[in-house]
């Protein structure tokens, strides 16, 4: 389940469809157990709100749709991007994907991603992100070099 495949013609941050956010939310239940995150950690993870209960998840895994939320759903598209370059930097071993998310990391402070990404939230995701993704690395750059600099 590492390098989860999204449903045809879905992305993340384009979905507003109740049913492509209900698969979206199976597929990302499937991918954070494979990773070891346990239901408190998830919450944290893909930015539900703080009152969600850890038992409501479960309808996550059977059908229930993400919230229609940008934060949700720029989490959601940042954490597939990590299964990603996770696969693909370990495609013959699946296990090694997840023990390097629960590795400590000098580049991290010496935290784990999984603890970086869980405690720092979205700056923790995209940092984890672009410490495994060169591609998305070089994306942020180019857009920087278009922003102007601000006064």
């Amino acid at each position: 389940m590492l390098g989860a495949p999204r449903p045809t013609g879905v992305t993340p941050m384009t979905t507003g469809k109740l049913d492509e956010r209900a698969a979206l939310a199976s597929m990302m239940m499937s991918l954070l157990d494979h990773w070891g995150v346990d239901d408190r950690e998830k919450i944290h993870l893909l930015g539900l709100p703080a009152c969600t209960k850890p038992r409501s998840l479960q309808g996550y895994h059977h059908g229930k749709a993400l919230p229609h939320d940008e934060e949700v759903m720029t989490r959601v598209e940042h954490l597939l991007g990590i299964s990603q370059a996770l696969s693909l930097a370990n495609p013959l071993n699946e296990h090694a994907a997840v023990m390097w998310l629960h590795r400590r990391n000098r580049r991290l402070d010496g935290r784990t991603p999984l603890a970086t990404m869980i405690d720092d939230g979205l700056d923790g995701i995209t940092r984890v992100r672009i410490q495994l993704d060169c591609s998305y690395d070089w994306y942020l750059d180019e857009q920087r070099a278009r922003t102007p600099a601000s006064p």
